[in-house]
């Protein structure tokens, strides 16, 4: 478990990788391309992702809410809800669909949170949250950190829209320490993955989707930096637990 209370001296901007040149070359084109390759790629996601965590990822999503602290009576913004894969897992433990909000700036992938879950959804992007200050007693965003613009921008919102004493969860994939094991997603994800989801899905859509998953994982800053960016943002007991040395949980506290 690592952890850190003191403030980072980092400021916006603070994007979470490099540009990928051969995608887009700037912030713009980045949010473009981001939302078209969802978009595309909405209808058959939860069956891609059934296969990249052979089955286990509701399992896994619902245990790193509960050991962040998500309980009933909470309300909560799922940011980057996507197809409401963490939602439904909230929901499951708070009891009540109407306790959490789904936030994402794809309409493919909100409409199938939508469709499935019946939850409010909002059409917006985390760096830019139309809701007011002291809203939420949780929030959290699962993998979706490498797509943002700007990580303090971005966290400085979740500062905003938390009630004091609240808590944020990021959930990312990180590269694992050691060459053979980065090998080994490496070609589970960027191989196995794309040519499975070819086979069993209906369109390229969601191979391609993964393929650039990869590529973002891969350039994606280091764990410490996103650990400095929530401090820089304004949250205090930031701390990060690892399942499999790869699935990082980010959590911290409104002070």
């Amino acid at each position: 478990m690592a952890q850190t209370t003191a403030p980072a001296s980092l400021s916006a901007p603070f994007p979470p990788q490099p540009m990928l040149e051969h995608y887009y070359r700037d912030d713009q084109q980045k949010r473009v391309f981001v939302r078209s390759l969802f978009n595309r790629a909405a209808g058959d996601y939860d069956h891609a992702e059934r296969i990249m965590a052979m089955g286990s990822g509701s399992w896994y999503r619902r245990k790193a809410l509960e050991r962040a602290g998500l309980k009933r009576g909470m309300y909560m913004l799922d940011v980057a809800t996507g197809t409401g894969l963490v939602a439904r897992q909230a929901i499951a433990i708070l009891g009540d669909v109407t306790r959490v909000v789904g936030l994402d700036p794809t309409p493919g992938m909100l409409a199938q949170a939508r469709r499935q879950l019946g939850i409010p959804a909002v059409l917006a992007s985390g760096e830019q949250i139309p809701m007011p200050d002291d809203t939420f007693d949780f929030l959290c965003m699962g993998y979706a950190l490498r797509h943002l613009s700007d990580l303090i921008v971005t966290f400085k919102e979740f500062h905003r829209v938390l009630k004091p004493g609240s808590t944020v969860c990021v959930l990312e994939l990180t590269q694992p320490s050691g060459r053979i094991r980065r090998g080994l997603l490496k070609f589970y994800i960027r191989g196995i993955i794309p040519v499975l989801s070819r086979l069993t899905c209906r369109g390229r859509n969601v191979a391609d989707l993964w393929q650039y998953y990869w590529e973002t994982i891969a350039v994606c800053v280091p764990p410490q930096k996103v650990i400095e960016a929530l401090c820089a943002a304004g949250f205090v007991d930031v701390k990060r637990h690892v399942e499999l040395g790869m699935f990082s949980e980010y959590t911290a506290r409104k002070a």
